[in-house]
């Protein structure tokens, strides 16, 4: 069974999810369908595209990544489809593909004009259901990725902030917040290993950089290399978010202690 992976901005309230996955099982019957999430707050692409650069590279091999975050869904925007090494990418040409593509060996890019793997009647509102849906379906069942559409020779990409190794340390910011609150930087958890770090923003210290979450007292707030691969900023058992007014854009800057 082919793995084909949806990310969206559409929630769980409204039958957009549901409608997609009808579309896809009416192609093909025997594709794996994994919601990667549907919680992406409504038209971020920099955060779908987060998101989908943080998990997409856990999947097997031939998976199809689908990415619905199109807040320029019905206008000028391209709708792309990309193979890479390991895996094919679906979705709008606005940058939310960009992330994860830039650690992916890219083999083909290709706009989707041919309308013979769209559904009838496109809709100028709701492309996850009318064109992604299915070009992911077709591309599960072995579509070569050449009969989709015309060669491009890029895509769209989101400025990624690289962190800047200064004389005092590393000069980060937080690029995403997950639900528990906790600030995701752009520090690769590489960069903090085998140093002992203090963690400033908004011009005050505000915690150390530890192993874990319960490396400090609950309430209490702590930097930990995270999941995704990057230094989190975190309150153990609180919201980083709230406790330290944290939001995307902020700055974290390491100083060695």
């Amino acid at each position: 069974m082919q793995v084909i992976t949806l990310t969206t901005d559409f929630g769980t309230r409204d039958w957009f999810v549901g409608t997609m996955k009808g579309v896809i099982f009416s192609i093909a019957p025997r594709a794996n369908v994994v919601d990667l999430t549907h919680e992406i707050p409504a038209g971020d692409v920099r955060a779908g595209a987060f998101a989908l650069m943080a998990s997409c590279r856990f999947f097997p091999k031939g998976t199809v990544h689908v990415v619905v975050v199109d807040p320029g869904v019905g206008g000028a925007r391209r709708a792309i489809a990309v193979q890479t090494e390991k895996y094919f990418f679906v979705g709008p040409d606005n940058g939310v593909l960009s992330f994860a593509l830039a650690r992916e060996k890219i083999k083909a890019i290709h706009q989707l004009p041919n309308e013979k793997f769209f559904l009838k009647d496109v809709s100028h509102t709701f492309h996850g259901r009318d064109v992604f849906a299915p070009v992911a379906a077709h591309l599960s069942r072995g579509v070569p990725i050449p009969k989709l559409g015309s060669v491009l020779k890029d895509f769209a990409r989101l400025d990624w902030p690289q962190p800047r190794i200064t004389r005092g340390g590393i000069q980060g910011e937080v690029v995403y917040i997950d639900r528990f609150g906790n600030a995701i930087t752009n520090i690769p958890n590489e960069l903090v290993k085998g140093s002992k770090w203090e963690v400033s923003t908004k011009r005050r210290r505000v915690c150390s950089v530890e192993s874990c979450y319960q490396s400090v007292k609950v309430g209490r707030p702590v930097a930990a290399p995270g999941s995704s691969g990057f230094l989190e900023i975190a309150v153990n058992g609180g919201s980083a978010e709230k406790s330290l007014g944290l939001k995307i854009g902020d700055k974290a800057q390491l100083s060695a202690r």
